[in-house]
């Protein structure tokens, strides 16, 4: 059977914190930069899940899964940019794909999702930020974003080593 592709509400969210934990975890512990380091164990991702409730109730961050039954393999952020001369654009975080569930898709379809949504709210302007040298700036570059520039030791990868980071763009229609 195909996951599905749900977006959560804020209750949904704090009831799914422990699945999303799971996720986020074996996502850093495979390398993935996320914002995390390796030392993230599953109550400090589901505290972080769970802090993010407040955001989805007030519309900050939108939150969708590709949910199997009650395992959830899949998620990406969008968040919508809230000052007046920005309201055309948002911003893609956090997607994420667990790599047992890799190579099925489920990135694109959440991705997707995401810009469905941006797209049907009026934004015409999507960024994000992804390790430069990862495969998902060869994922975003298929997938009809642009690349931006390369930022010199933006952030650290889990084992706490400053990478560059590249960031991208894609106008929507």
């Amino acid at each position: 059977m195909q996951p599905t592709i749900v977006r959560l509400s804020a209750t949904e969210l704090t009831a799914s914190a422990k699945a999303l934990a799971t996720l986020l975890v074996d996502v850093v512990h495979t390398g993935d930069s996320v914002g995390f380091l390796s030392s993230l164990d599953a109550d400090a991702a589901t505290t972080w899940w769970e802090g993010l409730a407040p955001a989805v109730d007030a519309g900050d961050i939108l939150i969708w899964v590709a949910r199997d039954g009650d395992e959830i393999l899949g998620t990406v952020q969008l968040k919508p940019v809230g000052m007046p001369n920005s309201a055309h654009r948002a911003e893609i975080a956090k997607l994420m794909v667990h790599s047992g569930a890799r190579g099925r898709g489920l990135g694109r379809r959440l991705l997707a999702a995401a810009e469905r949504c941006a797209s049907e709210a009026g934004r015409t302007l999507l960024i994000l930020d992804t390790e430069t040298g990862s495969p998902a700036e060869g994922f975003y570059r298929t997938g009809g974003w642009t690349e931006v520039g390369k930022v010199p030791a933006y952030a650290a990868d889990p084992a706490g080593e400053l990478r560059s980071t590249t960031f991208f763009y894609k106008q929507l229609t």
